[in-house]
């Protein structure tokens, strides 16, 4: 019994490493046959703050169950970002959801993010500490954020690149 207890608590420590914030709570309305049905959409972004990051929506008809559904979305929808030693991107990057365009760009240490709404706190649970973020076409922040999740699922490390070339990493800083 005693081991089944120290297993269970294994368990929370792993997921206590996992921080989530919610973005957007609206509650919105389905017209039916005896009148308007109530529910709740929950916007939640998480992450480790070590490179993986995920945004997951839920709905449910209390505010509780929404956010839980969204938790598990987001578990669902991980990413994985390379940062690199100053806690910053490998390079510039641009990513698209719907109307939403998010263009990312590697700062120099000490900068912050500099994001706004729910691009910020992609970033900052991704364990991104200096990149200046612009939010371009789209003010909803479900497309903000997932746009963000997919600028920095699209980052690449100069390793992997000089790997896919087939060439060797001195060669790829080499001026040529």
């Amino acid at each position: 019994m005693a081991k089944e207890r120290r297993k269970g608590n294994k368990n929370k420590e792993k997921d206590s490493e996992w921080q989530e914030r919610v973005v957007q709570i609206r509650r919105v309305t389905k017209v039916v046959k005896g009148g308007k049905k109530l529910s709740f959409r929950a916007i939640v972004v998480i992450g480790n703050e070590k490179g993986q990051v995920g945004v997951g929506v839920g709905k449910a008809s209390d505010v509780i169950g929404a956010v839980k559904k969204g938790v598990a979305d987001g578990k669902k929808n991980l990413v994985e970002v390379p940062l690199n030693k100053a806690y910053s991107l490998p390079h510039p990057s641009t990513g698209e959801a719907g109307g939403a365009r998010v263009f990312m760009r590697p700062a120099a240490p000490g900068t912050g993010v500099i994001a706004g709404g729910a691009v910020r706190t992609v970033l900052e649970l991704a364990g991104v500490r200096n990149v200046l973020a612009k939010q371009l076409g789209s003010d909803n922040q479900l497309n903000n954020a997932r746009a963000a999740a997919n600028a920095l699922a699209s980052l690449r490390t100069f390793s992997e690149v000089a790997k896919e070339r087939g060439v060797s990493l001195e060669k790829l800083y080499a001026k040529v």
